[in-house]
């Protein structure tokens, strides 16, 4: 059982905002979301203090895929502005959703959404190795014409076909921390990082500019919850825990992990890369550089996995 908390940090993914394929919609999402916060305001209700990042990899592939699209007509987006578009439009569905449940409960609380910037190194080595895919899926003949006009790097992802690529560099610093503090201070529920954050660096003059990257979801919202010094980092997924051998007939839950286990496991290759791996990473990132609990569970359990009923706990020893 967590005592006493102040502070948590929670993480939901851009997939658990799509049910199924035929509710993919706008519409459909903003309604999963209403859902999604449900047992959040009622941590609210018991004293904690939110603050709810977000991931963005379908959304963010929907507006790349309309840009495209419409590329005759109108100019086309790159992929920091398209994050900065789903950060206000699922930022605004969050925002919308807590103010609703709010007024319903006859809560006086409030939700802001942060339009957020995170800094990462144009030398990261990330750079040079895109490994992110982004966006539809083509046949070769069609991804590798696409490549050549938009420069992309673009890669096979068997039985289903090619795509775009980007670099997913480290998150090195979160631009708007501040602000995001004081809101938090301030008792507001704040919606940041969406989608890892929008990627910046630093030019030669020291200006900030956007660049054609992603950042990891899990791992900017481990940096968040690390540097705010969170008593609580949760990680919303499909399942209540996390496994070893998932899927698997010796699959095995895991109720319980201090960090030195979860990197010895990671460092192992037991967790699947682009799935749980980014999850533990996150975990054991900010459990070192902090006290507090850390939980993978999924997203309707949050009430229980924060009662100690289920989801996998990580501590720093």
């Amino acid at each position: 059982m967590i005592r006493e908390p102040k502070l948590a940090v929670i993480g939901v993914g851009g997939n658990a905002l799509i049910r199924s394929a035929d509710k993919s919609s706008v519409e459909d999402q903003a309604e999963t979301v209403v859902d999604t916060i449900a047992p959040i305001v009622t941590l609210i209700e018991e004293g904690w203090k939110i603050i709810l990042t977000h991931g963005n990899g379908p959304q963010v592939g929907n507006v790349l895929r309309r840009s495209e699209i419409a590329a005759d007509e109108v100019a086309t987006v790159s992929i920091d502005y398209a994050v900065a578009d789903i950060q206000g439009a699922v930022g605004f569905m969050f925002e919308r959703a807590f103010t609703n449940e709010f007024k319903r409960r006859g809560m006086k609380n409030e939700a802001i959404a942060v339009i957020t910037q995170v800094k990462v190194d144009p030398q990261d080595p990330a750079m040079s190795a895109p490994n992110k895919p982004i966006g539809q899926f083509y046949d070769q003949k069609t991804a590798e014409r696409k490549a050549a006009e938009n420069n992309w790097h673009i890669a096979e992802e068997i039985g289903q076909g090619w795509r775009r690529v980007v670099a997913s560099p480290d998150p090195l610093e979160i631009l708007e921390l501040n602000q995001i503090n004081t809101l938090v201070d301030a008792d507001f529920t704040v919606i940041t990082c969406g989608g890892g954050g929008i990627p910046v660096c630093q030019d030669a003059s020291g200006d900030f500019k956007g660049i054609e990257a992603v950042i990891d979801k899990d791992l900017a919202s481990s940096l968040l919850a690390a540097k705010l010094n969170a008593d609580c980092f949760i990680l919303t997924t499909s399942v209540e825990k996390v496994a070893l051998d998932f899927g698997k007939p010796e699959q095995r839950w895991l109720n319980n992990l201090d960090v030195k286990e979860a990197k010895s496991l990671l460092e192992s290759g037991a967790f699947q890369a682009g799935s749980m791996a980014p999850k533990i990473d996150a975990m054991t990132r900010y459990l070192s550089h902090n006290s507090g609990t850390g939980i993978i569970t999924s997203t309707n359990k949050i009430l229980e996995a924060i009662a100690g009923e289920t989801g996998t706990h990580f501590s720093s020893n």
